[in-house]
């Protein structure tokens, strides 16, 4: 089947931390060079785009999101030449090429930072500085674990500047038209190269204004549209994909009016009520982020996603929500961040096959483009005694040999998780070999989403349930409809279920996991009756059937 709708619709992505995915020489970091050994296995994934955490300079504080150096490639990672290789090999591949753009802020060791704090170079005000930190007090400080304040006194300078994320990381200044400039150059430097697109770090935050949050202004608004316009004129089928860390009615704006903005924005609150949806057995929790989710212009799409980089953030959720969800999925301290989980997506299941599949069957027919977080394919692990986010950004384990196919280093740049998830459990290499592996589900899942354009480009609605424990997803567009129904109890469900808009059309059972008695794959249902038939964490994907009515 054959969608109209933009290409990215139908995509997925494959979220791909450098350092931590294959060391090709040697050293115990991740590069570029060892991407492209790894391509294949990619490819073969089925999925669409690559997207690279940050690759620049950066004295790693913060994993690259502090960068030195916009215009160049970490040496730890390789040089310029082997980012264009990997473009190159992408590319043949049919794969796109994404990377982060950290726009707010720089190292407090990028060279304008430097410049700035001692006044020199023209850039003066490059940063935003003040004599009194009071400055803003409307502003809420974002890594409460780590910083007191959004202000940080310099003592080269003799003032504070201002910083929304950690102190290292001092906010740009984009009143001033130069770094608006500045900034416009990256950009044109990266797309120049054949880069594909950006993902937009915390864009969110860019203007500052006194009697404000400091959040959602108008200004970084006007920016974003002359930012997109700039990129239109270069390459026009760029993907760019804005972080907006923030409740649906507050991200709306960043579509614009569909074609002068962000075409694909986060949908960061649906993330955490999966995960209560699972915890409580309920679809409850799911149902009501989305009918609180406005419409949006039919050129744009959310991003949808179970795990990334960061930690599981509990920022839109109710004080007691957040108290549930500690409790269930992060026991321990140690497991905790700022507002927010730092495990992985396998660890916070137990590792419970049927758990996992269940919430990927949720992520790939939820409305949006999904993105897999590297790793999360197989079922790693995390480590949470490695300090702040670390512990989800362990090296790739390819199999169980020394160095687990990651690197020939005896000292690789963190350690493997260790227990039932260390590299001799959990591997890329015998999941391979063994047909009935997570590997080989995930594959066919990805593959069975892109044969429908209804999970990508079609019209989204969650169903009535006449049980609260069923999450029934209605996706059509044109002459392809997909019927998903997911039990979250830990419990067998079977029920009739009605589908009114498909009255007299009959469907498929196509997909599916843990079906109960009397339900088998090829099974033709009518619509109006459809029997729902499913065991614990159980799921099913109904579609049209090509057998005439």
């Amino acid at each position: 089947m054959t969608s109209d709708a933009p290409w990215w619709k139908d995509a997925v992505l494959y979220e791909l931390y450098v350092r931590a995915f294959r060391d090709a020489d040697g050293d115990g970091h991740g590069d570029l060079r060892g991407v492209i050994e790894r391509l294949d296995y990619v490819r073969d994934l089925g999925v669409d785009v690559v997207w690279l955490l940050p690759i620049s300079p950066s004295p790693l504080r913060d994993d690259g999101y502090d960068v030195s150096d916009f215009t160049a490639i970490h040496p730890d990672y390789g040089d310029l030449d082997d980012f264009e290789a990997l473009l190159v090999a992408a590319h043949e591949r049919g794969l796109k090429v994404i990377t982060d753009l950290v726009l707010n802020h720089t190292s407090s060791d990028h060279p304008w930072f430097q410049a700035s704090r001692r006044r020199a170079e023209g850039k003066d005000d490059w940063y935003v500085w003040t004599d009194d930190p009071q400055r803003y007090a409307d502003a809420r400080v974002i890594f409460t674990d780590s910083e007191a304040s959004n202000w940080t006194f310099d003592e080269v300078r003799g003032q504070y500047y201002w910083h929304r994320f950690f102190h290292h990381q001092p906010d740009l200044n984009y009143d001033n038209p130069d770094v608006r400039s500045a900034m416009k150059d990256v950009v044109r430097f990266w797309l120049d190269l054949g880069i594909d697109g950006f993902r937009l770090d915390a864009i969110p935050y860019l203007y500052e204004r006194e009697g404000t949050n400091c959040e959602n202004l108008s200004e970084t608004h006007a920016f974003l549209k002359e930012l997109r316009a700039f990129i239109d004129a270069i390459a026009p089928d760029a993907l760019l994909l804005g972080e907006v860390n923030q409740w649906p009615d507050d991200t709306l704006p960043y579509f614009g009016n569909g074609f002068d903005e962000m075409p694909l924005l986060f949908h960061f609150p649906v993330m955490p009520r999966v995960w209560k949806a699972l915890a409580e057995g309920s679809a409850e929790p799911i149902r009501w982020i989305l009918d609180r989710t406005p419409a949006i212009p039919p050129s744009c799409q959310w991003v949808v996603f179970l795990r990334n980089h960061d930690e599981l953030t509990l920022e839109m959720v109710t004080d007691e929500e957040r108290a549930f969800m500690y409790g269930h999925y992060a026991p321990e301290p140690a497991m905790r961040l700022n507002v927010g989980i730092r495990r992985r997506l396998a660890p916070l299941c137990d590792f419970e096959r049927p758990r996992i599949e269940l919430l990927h069957s949720i992520l790939m027919t939820l409305p949006g483009t999904p993105i897999i977080y590297y790793g999360d394919e197989i079922g790693m692990g995390d480590d949470v005694r490695l300090p702040d986010r670390n512990g989800v950004r362990t090296p790739m384990q390819w199999d169980d040999g020394t160095g687990a196919g990651f690197s020939r280093s005896e000292r690789p740049f963190a350690p493997f998780p260790a227990g039932s998830s260390a590299p001799e459990h959990v591997n890329v290499a015998a999941a391979e070999r063994d047909p009935d592996s997570l590997l080989h589900w995930m594959r066919a899942l990805i593959a069975t989403r892109k044969d429908h354009p209804a999970l990508g480009g079609g019209t989204f609605v969650m169903l009535p349930s006449p049980d609260p424990a069923l999450a029934v997803f209605l996706s059509t567009h044109h002459d392809d409809a997909v019927v998903a129904v997911h039990n979250l109890a830990a419990a067998p469900r079977r029920v009739d279920l009605a589908v009114p808009a498909l009255a007299g059309r009959r469907l498929e059972l196509g997909f599916g996991g843990r079906l109960g008695p009397g339900a088998e794959i090829g099974l033709e249902a009518l619509a109006e009756a459809l029997p729902i038939s499913l065991g614990a964490h159980g799921y099913a994907w109904w579609w049209l059937s090509e057998a005439t009515p």
